[in-house]
């Protein structure tokens, strides 16, 4: 009798541990645990991303949603995803307790399968390991000018735009480079332009050719889709300073010419041949 007393016990305590722990064991095997992001970190990544209305902000691995509420109150909109239902709960509870429950959505789901296309910014207190698996698929995905924050974690080789630290904790700041490794051809001012470009990541070097002439490159400059450089003519000190935005295989934006007292100003498009 002492027996099945005793196994009625077990099987009872059993039931309550995983009625109230499945939670908890269900969260070790995500690919991240939970961690709240203190709120001045938030206010950071917040302030490097510049969120503010027009913006749709998507959280991975949104945990108890404080990413985007704070962004909604900040006049954007936007969703996010977290693989763990307690915390998507949890997250929804938030945004009607700080009154943004019209500008938000929280959903249960894998990050590595959530369509983030539509994003202008990603957020992210993830991992070191899960960031290097996200890299390749938020540079394919999403468009050019569309600004990344990471707490805590780089993206190995690619470096951030900017850095920041708050109390300690590191706060990483990227933007979505445009394509343009490759050659481009021009005509300006009746001269045939030729620019041979290579590309790691925002990080450009280029060949520019007028002619038979070799032109000195710098200051060139990628920044999400725009992008800027000068081509000097080291026998005379002409220069041309060339300001464009990048859309697939062309380049349309201002020339500024300087040959001599000449000034020139004229419109810009190169069109790229091959990758």
């Amino acid at each position: 009798m002492r027996t099945l007393q005793n196994s009625g016990k077990l099987a009872i305590m059993f039931f309550v541990a995983v009625f109230f722990l499945s939670p908890q064991i269900h969260s070790q095997n995500l690919d991240v645990p939970y961690v709240p992001t203190p709120e001045e970190v938030v206010e950071r990544m917040l302030d490097l991303t510049d969120v503010g209305p027009g913006d749709y902000v998507i959280d991975l691995g949104s945990g108890d949603g404080r990413i985007v509420i704070a962004a909604a109150k900040r006049g954007a909109v936007g969703h996010g995803i977290d693989l763990n239902p307690v915390r998507v709960r949890e997250a929804e509870e938030n945004a009607i307790k700080g009154g943004v429950a019209d500008r938000v959505v929280f959903l249960e789901g894998d990050l590595f399968e959530a369509d983030v296309s539509r994003a202008t910014v990603i957020t992210m207190y993830l991992l070191s390991t899960v960031n290097l698996k996200l890299k390749p698929v938020l540079l394919e995905t999403l468009r050019p000018g569309t600004r990344i924050v990471s707490h805590s974690f780089s993206m190995g080789d690619w470096e951030a735009d900017e850095h920041s630290e708050v109390n300690n904790r590191n706060v990483y700041f990227w933007i979505i480079p445009a394509k343009v490794e490759g050659t481009w051809e021009w005509t300006l001012n009746g001269e045939r332009f030729t620019m041979n470009a290579s590309q790691e990541f925002q990080k450009v070097e280029m060949q520019v050719n007028s002619g038979n002439r070799n032109l000195t490159v710098e200051e060139p400059l990628l920044k999400g889709d725009r992008i800027t450089f000068t081509a000097k003519d080291n026998s005379n000190g002409n220069h041309i300073n060339f300001n464009g935005r990048v859309e697939d295989n062309r380049i349309t934006g201002t020339a500024q010419v300087h040959a001599g007292q000449t000034r020139t100003v004229s419109d810009w498009s190169a069109i790229m041949r091959r990758r």
